[in-house]
């Protein structure tokens, strides 16, 4: 074999394993976006934000939020009434961007309640949500360090002690 023979088997190796790691790291990442939600309306995150985090409207489905956005008036205990204006716009934005039934279950309205969120916390020891530090399993923010940014990967969850 010559000199430029093997040469170009070298390249063409570094070439295949360069694009192997490519397709491996872009999987991942895909993978890993599972616990990122990108959702953006600044009216939703100041209405929503204002009392909680503004739940990624993927979190439940379209039926649901829609139940949420007719019951504003009785939120979980706290009449949480928008004007109408505000509140059509954040109603369709949910409905947009609302998870399916099958991935996230239809079954609640609350995210905590759905077969997703307790499959995703079954680890999670039951006395760590009566913690001061978290008080609830709603309080995504005391361990998802960047939940206000819709990222809920596990490589950035600190549970307070």
């Amino acid at each position: 074999m010559t000199n430029s023979h093997r040469r170009l088997a070298f390249d063409l190796t570094v070439w295949a394993v360069s694009l192997c790691a490519g397709i491996v790291l872009i999987a991942h990442e895909a993978m890993a976006d599972g616990h990122r939600y990108r959702a953006d309306n600044a009216r939703w995150k100041a209405e929503c934000g204002s009392c909680h985090l503004a739940y990624p409207p993927q979190l439940l489905p379209a039926p649901a939020w829609r139940s949420i956005m007719a019951g504003l008036d009785k939120h979980f205990g706290t009449d949480a009434s928008l004007d109408p204006a505000a509140a059509a716009e954040i109603g369709t934005f949910l409905q947009n961007n609302a998870g399916s039934s099958r991935r996230v279950g239809a079954q609640s309205l609350r995210i905590t309640e759905t077969a997703w969120f307790r499959h995703e916390h079954d680890e999670v020891p039951g006395a760590a949500w009566q913690r001061p530090s978290i008080k609830s399993a709603a309080n995504c923010a005391a361990c998802h360090r960047t939940a206000e940014e819709g990222d809920f990967r596990e490589r950035n969850i600190r549970i307070p002690r």
